[in-house]
């Protein structure tokens, strides 16, 4: 099996659009674990993807804008949300690299009950606000349902200047084109296009987070080992095909 290249934008082609969304004001926070640690959580047919023998958990805060079927406009209200995410990183048997989600939690009802039947994907309704004081981002989230209700989650970061040249470890968390996931008895594959990341640097000054642990995941060792921010990218999803 040929693994694909980790690129600056995407191989391959989004021929026809099943969802297009925004997603804005994005903070990555990312910690290398021991790929055996993390390969029983993902679904069956991937397997955990790694650099210099090692992978990653990201938890990863943004707000979500317009998201609408097609390529056609956003869904009034419920398609703009806050979201905090916990992800792993995969690879499937045709060489696609992609992002596997423990948890999505977001802030509109409706999303995280559509999202959880049409793809079985592990959305949770949460309360969520981001706080804005210049270039300081503070995000926090608690979750209502389902559970474990209550877990809690707050990082602040400051944000710094923009990064001309990722390095490879930085693409290779940011440059995914796909997420894998197990719906109905199969591992499905989405496809996703958009630019290229602006990445700028970020500095974490403060960080209190049960969502990593409630996602089963082991809690992290020490801090981060890359604090990023994005301003944000429109993204299109294709839609799902079966991992063979």
């Amino acid at each position: 099996m040929e693994v694909e290249p980790v690129a600056h934008s995407p191989a391959r082609a989004i021929r026809r659009a099943w969802l297009a969304q925004r997603w804005h004001d994005l903070t990555f926070l990312h910690w290398a674990v021991p790929p055996e640690r993390v390969a029983p959580l993902l679904p069956a047919g991937t397997r955990p993807d790694t650099l210099g023998g090692l992978t990653y958990v990201g938890l990863i805060g943004f707000r979500m804008v317009g998201l609408g079927l097609g390529r056609g406009p956003g869904v009034p209200y419920f398609g703009t949300f806050w979201e905090t995410n916990v992800r792993l990183y995969s690879v499937d048997g045709s060489g696609r690299r992609a992002v596997v989600f423990r948890s999505l939690d977001a802030s509109r009802l409706v999303p995280v009950l559509v999202a959880q039947v049409s793809l079985r994907l592990p959305y949770k309704w949460s309360a969520m606000r981001l706080e804005r004081s210049g270039d300081t981002l503070t995000y926090r989230c608690r979750r209502r349902w389902p559970g474990p209700a209550g877990a809690t989650s707050r990082m602040t970061v400051r944000v710094g200047a923009p990064i001309p040249d990722p390095t490879p470890l930085e693409h290779f968390l940011t440059a995914r084109w796909g997420l894998h996931t197990r719906a109905y008895g199969r591992t499905r594959h989405l496809p996703n296009w958009h630019p290229r990341w602006p990445l700028h640097r970020a500095e974490l000054l403060h960080l209190d987070d049960e969502l990593v642990t409630a996602a089963g995941l082991p809690a992290p060792d020490g801090p981060p080992v890359s604090v990023l921010y994005s301003p944000g990218v429109p993204v299109v999803f294709g839609g799902p095909t079966p991992v063979r």
